[in-house]
């Protein structure tokens, strides 16, 4: 009998805000406009559920303002304790992506994995951080440390890769190699420069590695920013680069997807990339070149 799991995938706009709204009022009208989309996740039967970047609040990257700390939280903490009895009244498993405060100005762009108990399994901290303009991540965020984790959850076995990690081909091997079914890449992106490569990168991620991934974008404009619009399309695509299912530009909206978790063994015996793999002469990735 086939393992077929539902995955489910939040993509929504921020509520608008203003500067006489404190950082925790801002965060908490967020939270308000997910839960009943959580909710209806569950109702939907849902079994694997991602949210978005940091989906309790803007993606504040744009600027450089202090305030922001004031978003970052413990993992676990208040939302995971917020969210664990949704996912144990749904038996629901969610992946919960917040901004980490681990001490005092020390900060990570963290996932959280709650199985379909509630039960907290673990976290995954992204490792790419990007410094740009628009995107200056590295003012709020320090590079994870826990390298690319891998979570036996109740449904499937669950990797994390967010955003601009989805630019690093070797992250997205570790978490094969870790035994990841499924890949989540929970993102902010707006429209421009990087918006082709949003539907090639992560297939092939997806057919290299030979895992399903399940990718998400927040829609909408963010002021006082208005950096772009960021432009959903949140979606699923299975080992063989085929898209299941895509959300659209400018909704809010759950994107569903049933995931025929047995076609990973038929994908990779046909094509061997984990036998022929030649890590001996993969040296110099890990390595400081000139």
């Amino acid at each position: 009998m086939g393992r077929t799991v539902k995955g489910g995938l939040i993509q929504s706009s921020n509520p608008p805000f203003d500067d006489k709204m404190t950082v925790a009022e801002i965060q908490k009208a967020a939270l308000d406009k997910h839960l009943p989309m959580i909710e209806e996740a569950g109702s939907k039967g849902v079994q694997i559920l991602c949210l978005q970047e940091i989906f309790n609040g803007p993606y504040f990257c744009p600027a450089q303002e202090q305030r922001w700390y004031d978003a970052a939280e413990a993992c676990p903490g208040p939302t995971t304790e917020i969210l664990a009895p949704l996912a144990r009244k749904h038996q629901m498993v969610i992946v919960v992506p917040i901004y980490e405060r681990e001490q005092a100005g020390v900060y990570y762009n963290t996932a959280a994995v709650l199985d379909a108990d509630g039960k907290y399994l673990g976290k995954y901290r992204k490792n790419h951080i990007p410094h740009t303009s628009g995107f200056w991540e590295k003012y709020y965020f320090k590079p994870g440390n826990l390298g690319y984790p891998v979570f036996q959850t109740r449904y499937a076995k669950v990797g994390v890769y967010i955003c601009y990690d989805r630019h690093f081909p070797e992250g997205a091997r570790l978490l094969g190699l870790h035994g990841a079914e499924i890949v989540f890449n929970p993102s902010a992106t707006v429209a421009g420069l990087s918006q082709y490569l949003w539907k090639l990168e992560q297939p092939a991620h997806a057919v290299a590695n030979g895992y399903f991934m399940g990718c998400i974008n927040r829609v909408g404009t963010e002021a006082p920013w208005n950096i772009g619009k960021f432009y959903g399309t949140s979606y699923f695509v299975d080992p063989r680069g085929n898209f299941l299912s895509i959300g659209s530009e400018d909704k809010d909206e759950i994107i569903t997807a049933d995931l025929d978790l047995e076609m990973i063994e038929e994908v990779r015996r046909v094509w061997q990339f984990y036998r022929d793999r030649r890590p001996d002469t993969y040296e110099d990735m890990v390595r400081q070149l000139p």
